[in-house]
């Protein structure tokens, strides 16, 4: 009998003038972007910590830190890859993955297919196996004031036969 692991994850990044918005690989327009060592995309990196959580093999900061050159302004699809390449090491799939991004601007529901495809596809799984959902703050704390976005992760892993 296979065994199942579950991984929670989640990130936030300060939103500022003078960078793209990027979140699930997709380049959003909007006049700000989010703030980070890497291209700061909150999905990918709540989903590379619930992978990483799954398995308890640390965050992303452990494995990718802030300090090290090679990661700034990095694409975010590295740090997804390496984490399911760390997560395919110790014998184990991607069963599904269920996404909440937390953002009052901009709106995000014309971009979350092309969200959900390129999670899919960096996951080795189906589309239908990706769920990412968007939300605002109704007006409370940094993401309701406009000042920030979250995503929380959740995801659950099978040991392969």
């Amino acid at each position: 009998m296979s065994e199942y692991r579950i991984g929670y994850g989640e990130d936030i990044h300060r939103l500022v003038e003078g960078r793209p918005l990027v979140l699930s690989g997709v380049k959003i327009p909007y006049e700000k972007g989010l703030l980070g060592h890497s291209d700061a995309d909150v999905v990918y990196h709540a989903v590379s910590d619930a992978l990483l959580g799954a398995l308890a093999l640390g965050d992303i900061g452990h494995h990718f830190p802030t300090n090290d050159p090679r990661y700034d302004n990095c694409d975010s699809s590295i740090i997804v890859s390496g984490c399911y390449a760390m997560i395919e090491e110790k014998g184990y799939e991607v069963v599904n993955v269920d996404v909440s991004v937390a953002a009052e601007k901009p709106h995000l529901q014309k971009y979350l297919l092309d969200m959900r495809a390129n999670l899919a596809k960096l996951l080795r799984v189906s589309l239908d196996r990706v769920s990412i959902k968007a939300m605002t703050n109704e007006g409370l704390d940094a993401v309701g004031e406009g000042k920030a976005i979250r995503a929380n992760a959740s995801v659950l892993l099978k040991e392969k036969a």
